[in-house]
């Protein structure tokens, strides 16, 4: 007997890969196969080279994920190895080729192998990022060169939907950003801090994940040096890989004097640590530049640790619509004024209830049953 064909060939960052993106791409296929849909992973051989990666390394330290078939074999950037993929994406003959998008850096290896794969093959993109947090002058047309290829679009945000629309011309689903399952249950946040070695008696603001400068972390520094900021017991701690120069912040928390009140620990964390830091933490601030969505709001959804964000696109919506936190002006003033609002006491609790209300609506198997939906009738 011939075996059956794959729901959904997925190509994009997994395990070995590490972060965010990776993460979901085993949350999604897991989902997935939670509905009886046959599911396999392609991910990299080679991603960045060196020379473009800031980071300190490109592969997680964590378990292989079980349950899932994960295939490594595309070089992002060798030509010469696109065939191979295409070779085993027809020995597989899946219904569905899932490209998941979230730099042009990609774009070139999708739309070669998107553009060879047979008519009855659907192809759709799941995008994280459309327009690029650094624009570079050709950015715009490999998104073009992608979206051609393309039969239809998903993404994780209704600002990144807008982006797309502008764009392609064709079925385009915008989603919402689930809550990873995977991660370890919160512990007691006192326990937390003694673990972390933090003050038990201070509030900890955590600013989490890669350092980048469209995220605004000089911002948040600048507003713990707020007079009625420092008359409290409040503190912050930077904990992600810094895609940057680390000097400039370390400079900055010592012209402003608050080595007491800021921890810079400018390492990527596991799941772990994830724990851990957002159990001790009483609020997560995303003082950001620009954002098209961000993994950093479900991670706090499922600490149950309200936010406060910028008044931008990609971030506000979700907290305002399920009131879970405070949006502000991209100002230290402002920042800091929020960071004290969101610590009354009634205010906060008021947050976290309404997290508890509404993190079920954020699941990945809520996001598998209506993506699934959708592409079937793409």
């Amino acid at each position: 007997m011939a075996k059956a064909a794959l729901d959904y060939l997925i190509i994009g960052p997994a395990y070995p890969f590490r972060g965010g993106i990776a993460e979901t791409q085993h949350q999604l296929a897991l989902a997935l196969q939670s509905k009886g849909k046959r599911v396999e992973l392609v991910t990299f051989t080679k991603l960045y080279p060196k020379i473009i990666f800031p980071g300190k390394t490109q592969l997680s330290q964590e378990a292989v994920p079980s349950d899932l078939i994960i295939k490594t074999m595309l070089h992002a950037y060798n030509p010469l190895k696109w065939s191979q993929v295409l070779k085993y994406i027809q020995s597989k003959s899946p219904r569905v080729v899932v490209f998941r998008y979230y730099t042009p850096f990609l774009a070139l290896a999708y739309a070669r192998i998107a553009k060879k794969l047979p008519t009855d093959i659907k192809k759709i993109a799941l995008v994280d990022n459309w327009i690029p947090h650094e624009n570079r002058w050709f950015d715009k047309s490999l998104n073009a060169l992608f979206a051609k290829q393309m039969d239809a679009f998903t993404s994780l945000s209704s600002h990144v939907a807008k982006q797309i629309e502008k764009d392609f011309n064709g079925p385009l689903w915008s989603g919402f950003h689930p809550i990873n399952k995977n991660l370890l249950a919160k512990i007691p946040q006192q326990k937390a801090k003694t673990i972390l070695s933090w003050d038990v008696d201070a509030a900890y603001v955590l600013f989490f994940g890669l350092i980048r400068k469209y995220k605004g972390l000089e911002l948040l520094i600048q507003a713990f040096d707020n007079p009625a900021l420092k008359k409290r017991k409040i503190k912050l701690y930077i904990a992600g890989e810094c895609y940057e120069d680390e000097s400039k912040y370390c400079q900055l928390v010592a012209s402003l004097g608050l080595q007491n009140q800021i921890v810079l620990d400018f390492n990527f964390k596991d799941t772990a640590q994830i724990q851990q830091l957002f159990s001790g933490a009483s609020l997560v601030a995303q003082t950001y530049h620009t954002a098209t969505q961000s993994g950093v709001t479900p991670l706090a959804y499922f600490y149950e640790k309200p936010l406060l964000v910028s008044d931008i696109d990609g971030l506000r919506a979700p907290i305002q619509k399920d009131q879970t936190g405070l949006v502000v002006e991209k100002k230290p003033k402002a920042i800091a004024e929020g960071i004290l609002k969101i610590l009354e006491k009634e205010e906060y609790d008021r947050y976290k209830n309404n997290i508890k209300k509404t993190s079920q609506k954020y699941s990945w198997q809520s996001f598998a049953d209506q993506w699934d939906a959708f592409v079937s009738k793409s």
